[in-house]
């Protein structure tokens, strides 16, 4: 029986996660590339590349001896459509309270 995706918010919560994100916003990346970028080791690039991919906001694409990984834009839509439904709600929620409220 295959693993449960990783809970993305989880997975964001590391800051070095989210800089290998902010790597990738520009374009795919092997591991050695990150580890360059970041002040991390390769093994530890690559844990949180894994962490990533559990998670759907990676990919990666085999490339001659290397891997390249980029963002997966399914997985970051995920995410997107739920914080917009989140803040959509919480920002009616306000105008409903600013237009109740006596001055």
């Amino acid at each position: 029986m295959p693993e449960p995706a990783r809970d993305p918010f989880e997975t964001l919560g590391d800051p070095n996660r989210r800089a290998i994100l902010g790597l990738l916003g520009t374009d795919g990346r092997s591991v050695q590339q990150i580890a360059e970028a970041l002040p991390i080791s390769r093994p530890a690039v690559s844990r949180h590349l894994r962490l990533l991919k559990e998670a759907g906001f990676v990919v990666e694409e085999p490339q001659g001896t290397r891997r390249i990984y980029r963002l997966h834009d399914e997985g970051l839509a995920a995410v997107h459509a739920y914080l917009e439904r989140v803040w959509g709600e919480a920002g009616a929620r306000f105008r409903l309270m600013a237009e109740n409220t006596e001055p």
